[in-house]
This record gives C-alpha cells, sequence and structure tokens, in this order.
C-alpha cells in the first residue's frame, strides 16, 4: 500500500514530461495569403459582412483574431517580400510598384529567409501559388528576362526560352518545394511552374486582363482549385514525417480573390453580392480544405495556420455592387488596395495553433507581416543574425497570451506610389497628401495642390481617417517624424547593429511630387 503514492506520483511525472514535450515539439506552420481580399470580406472580422465565411469563422473560433495587423505595403509584391524577409521592401531595389511575371528575383543573393530559417531546423519547406517575387528567365538569344521583356508593342514574352530552367525563384530561397505561378494571374506568362522548370511550352496567346504566352491548357479558372489540391496533397504527404519529429512549413500565397476574378461553377452566385464575393467564399472553401486534410491526418493540434491578405480590397471588387448589398469589404476603414489609409494596409490576421494558443481570443497589438520571420525564428529558439529581420518583431507572446505590453514601437505603412506613413500607439502620420494610391483624393487625377502636405490622425477616436490633426500636433507630427527617419537611416526599426539599404531612402519623395503632379483633366466633345 506504501507503494501507491510513489506510483501515483511516478504517473503525474511521465503525463507533465509528455505533455511538455508536445508543447515544446516545434509545430507545422501553413501560411495562407489571401491577394486583394479586405478585412470586412469576413464575417468573424466583421459582423456586418455579408459573405458567408464558416471556415474563416470556425479558425477564428479555435484561435486568435489580430484587430490591429497590418501588411507592410498596399500592394501585393512588397508586402510579400516583407513576410519572406522581415524587411521592409522600401529597403530593396523595389521602391514602389510591383514586379511582373517576368521581373528578376526581388529577394537578394544571401538574405536569410524564413524558409531558409526553418530548414535550418529541420523543416520542410514549400511554396504553393503565387509566387511575384522575381525569378530570372532565360532569353532565347541569351541573358535574363527584365520588367521590359514584357511590352504590349513588341515582346509579348515570346522571346523567353521556357524550355530553360528558371534561376533564383522560390528553390533559391529557402523552399524544398515549388508549384505555382510566377506573379498574379493577369500578368503572363500563363503557365504552371514546379520547381525551376516551366510545365510545358507557351505556344498560344491568352488574355486574363493582360494578353501573354500560355499554355494550350492553362485556364485561370483552375488556379485555386489545383493548388488548394496540391496544398493538401503535401499535407497528407508529410503527415506522417510531421509526427515523427521532422516538421514542415508550407507557404500558401493563394491567386484569389485578386483579378480575373473568376469563382468556379461550384460558387458562382453563392454570395448572392457578386463575382468578388463568390471569389471570397470559394477562398474560405480552401480554406476549409486545408483545415480538413489538417484534422484528416491527426496533426491540427500542432500546426499553427495563419490566414491573413496582402492588402486591402481592390477596386476591381466593384465597390459599388457591393454597397448596394450593404457590403462594405474594408469595414469601417477609410481607402482600399494601393493607398497610405488604414483600408490600403490593414487586413485580416487570424492565427490557429490549439497546442498553444487559446481559443476564441483576440489581441490588439500592432502587428506586421514582416513579423513573421523573428516569430519563427522565437518558435524554433533561433537568434537572428544583425544583418536579418531588420523590422521583424515576434509575435509569439502575443499567440501565447503572455504580452502584457505593445511588442512594437510602431509600424511602417507604405503605398503603391511609394508614399510613407507611421504609426504608434494612436497616432498615424502619412507623409503626402490624398490617399498616396488609387481612391481619392488621388495623386494625378484630382487636385492636391491645396491639401496639407502630410496628415496626423489620431486612430483611437478618428478610425475612419477623416479629420487631419497635424495642425493641433506639431510635437506628435516632429516625433514620428524623426522616428521614420531613424529607421530609413539605421536600416532598421529594430534593436541591433544598424545595416544599409539597397538605394537612397527618400521618405517625403513621393508626398512632394504627387502634390506637384497636375490632375488629368478630361477633354469634353464639343458637338458640330
Amino acid at each position: 500500500m506504501k507503494l501507491i503514492p510513489t506510483t501515483l506520483c511516478l504517473c503525474f511525472i511521465i503525463l507533465y514530461t509528455i505533455e511538455e514535450t508536445a508543447q515544446a515539439a516545434p509545430p507545422n506552420i501553413i501560411y495562407i495569403l489571401a491577394d486583394d481580399m479586405g478585412y470586412g470580406d469576413i464575417r468573424a472580422l466583421n459582423p456586418k459582412c455579408k459573405n458567408s465565411t464558416p471556415h474563416l469563422d470556425q479558425l477564428a473560433q479555435s484561435g486568435m483574431i489580430f484587430t490591429d495587423a497590418h501588411s507592410s505595403s498596399s500592394v501585393c509584391t512588397p508586402t510579400r517580400y516583407g513576410i519572406l524577409t522581415g524587411r521592409y521592401n522600401w529597403r530593396s531595389r523595389l521602391k514602389s510598384g510591383v514586379l511582373w511575371g517576368l521581373s528578376r528575383r526581388l529577394i537578394e543573393e544571401n538574405r536569410l529567409t524564413v524558409p531558409t530559417l526553418l530548414k535550418q531546423h529541420g523543416y520542410f519547406t514549400a511554396c504553393v501559388g503565387k509566387w511575384h517575387l522575381g525569378m530570372d528567365w532565360t532569353l532565347k538569344e541569351g541573358g535574363v528576362a527584365t520588367e521590359k521583356s514584357f511590352n504590349k508593342k513588341t515582346h509579348l514574352g515570346w522571346e523567353v526560352d521556357y524550355s530553360q530552367p528558371i534561376q533564383n525563384g522560390p528553390n533559391s530561397v529557402g523552399f524544398d518545394y515549388f508549384f505555382g505561378i510566377s506573379a498574379s494571374l493577369d500578368m503572363p506568362p500563363y503557365v504552371y511552374i514546379e520547381n525551376n522548370r516551366s510545365q510545358g511550352i507557351p505556344t498560344v496567346t491568352k488574355a486574363f486582363h493582360r494578353d501573354g504566352p500560355a499554355h494550350k491548357d492553362f485556364e485561370a479558372i483552375d488556379v485555386l482549385p489545383r493548388t488548394t489540391k496540391k496544398t493538401v496533397d503535401i499535407i497528407k504527404q508529410r503527415a506522417a514525417a510531421s509526427k515523427s519529429g521532422t516538421p514542415f512549413f508550407i507557404y500558401f500565397p493563394l491567386n484569389a480573390p485578386h483579378t480575373p476574378i473568376l469563382p468556379t461553377p461550384q460558387w458562382q452566385g453563392k454570395s448572392g453580392i457578386n463575382a468578388y464575393c463568390d471569389f471570397v467564399m470559394q477562398v474560405d472553401d480552401t480554406v476549409g480544405q486545408v483545415m480538413h486534410a489538417l484534422k484528416t491526418q491527426g496533426i491540427s493540434e500542432n500546426t499553427l495556420i495563419i490566414f491573413t491578405a496582402d492588402n486591402g480590397c481592390s477596386p476591381a471588387a466593384n465597390f459599388k455592387e457591393m454597397a448596394d448589398k450593404d457590403h462594405q469589404p474594408s469595414y469601417q476603414f477609410r481607402g482600399h488596395k494601393a493607398d497610405i489609409y488604414e483600408g490600403g494596409h490593414r487586413v485580416p490576421f487570424i492565427a490557429s495553433w490549439p497546442a498553444r494558443v487559446k481559443v476564441g481570443t483576440h489581441s490588439d497589438q500592432l502587428t506586421c507581416l514582416t513579423d513573421l520571420l523573428a516569430t519563427v525564428a522565437d518558435i524554433t529558439g533561433a537568434k537572428l543574425p544583425d544583418e536579418a529581420g531588420e523590422d521583424s518583431v515576434s509575435m509569439l507572446p502575443a499567440l501565447e497570451g503572455k504580452a502584457t505590453r505593445p511588442l512594437r514601437e510602431a509600424a511602417v505603412h507604405h503605398s503603391i506610389r511609394g508614399a510613407f506613413s507611421i504609426r504608434k500607439d494612436q497616432w498615424k502620420l502619412e507623409l503626402c497628401p490624398g490617399s498616396g494610391g488609387w481612391s481619392s483624393p488621388r495623386p494625378g487625377k484630382d487636385d492636391l495642390s491645396q491639401l496639407a502636405s502630410i496628415q496626423l490622425y489620431n486612430l483611437k477616436n478618428d478610425l475612419g481617417e477623416q479629420k487631419n490633426v497635424q495642425h493641433l500636433h506639431p510635437e506628435v507630427v516632429k516625433e514620428l517624424t524623426d522616428l521614420l527617419q531613424s529607421y530609413a537611416e539605421r536600416g532598421r526599426s529594430t534593436p541591433g547593429k544598424p545595416q544599409k539599404n539597397n538605394g537612397a531612402v527618400d521618405i517625403f519623395a513621393a508626398g512632394k511630387s504627387a502634390q506637384k503632379m497636375k490632375p488629368r483633366i478630361k477633354k469634353k466633345k464639343i458637338k458640330s
């Protein structure tokens, strides 16, 4: 009888050790990045959302919603650079705009990336979907394609030798496997790529908004279903290895609901609103298929799923059609894709990790999509070198509910035209007049000459950015301007040794040029 307490004690020790080991085991990580999807497009985030998003709602209920998460840019390529490198895009060669389907690689050689770091810690790494970070295509006459290789008046992309291996694509920055497309689905070439090879030679011209070389069997409407199936297949293939101590990381950048807005027949008309909302529902189904695969394989408990978007909703979604049905994809935020306003870069962000993240929780921590690198470093116990993740802050304390203070000092935002903004606490400073992007007041379309050259908003009581109070708080303007300037000059916004940017960074340049631009005025036809 005296042995019973000892036996019970040993049982408790064994159970505690098993539980502790399970919690310490590195998780599988799946990062799903929607393309041009608004914060207000998910019912769990927007109570007035008219879309049905049952799987994303379930993901939110099983984990944590971040209500103050932001892409580093309000357009796609620069945001993707930040996600994988933990570095603001404007430190790279890309100071504004986006890349094209035949653009050269953007991620610098030898730069530490999320997949590279995870490979160093035993992960299998895969990327499935839309790359849009450049890769080097070989030309028939020798050399490598550039942005100029796609020119409607001359080349049309046919000078590329699609039979040759592609250099400096996803495999060169840490991914063991890649399957997908080179850029947005409205940018040629229209071919699938597996690892460093085009899957077939383009022989026809197709147009999914822009004309260009295409494989005869390539159809835009098939891309989301095909990449979804590929992702589910990888989960099934890697499940056993993940249970045996080799976790996986899948970066799943979707082509949807970006243009061309092409939901499959199964989803057409399902929203009762418009094609964009139908496409959002198909995105929700894609998330559901990933969740189902994890559950079926018995690996959902220790898998971290993150769902977010590269920027806000695009005007191509037809805001009027949605407004007529009382649906607001930007929720209560001003602006949309391309803008410096919140609607351009405040994005949905849901994280589920049953083993470590408490279900049904919210976080109001200011976070940026550049934070993934520091977060996975924290999860794996790695220490980032000074020359990596210069703008990345670990979200792990927030995920685990242990954050007792703001994790970020501030976050920097960037518009399609290269206009800067910085956010600290409730204050948001924008170094440009107007939207800096595509909404009104729009540079080059509207007259901005009479607008203040900078904008300051108190988001605590003016979340819709309606009242510019820069003249009332010159001390805040100075503080935030100086902080942003220091980030630019130091080559980083986190503690550590100063680093160099790739080219000069002028935080005021885009704002000044926008104010000087003359608005385009359409000439009226004179009746004879």
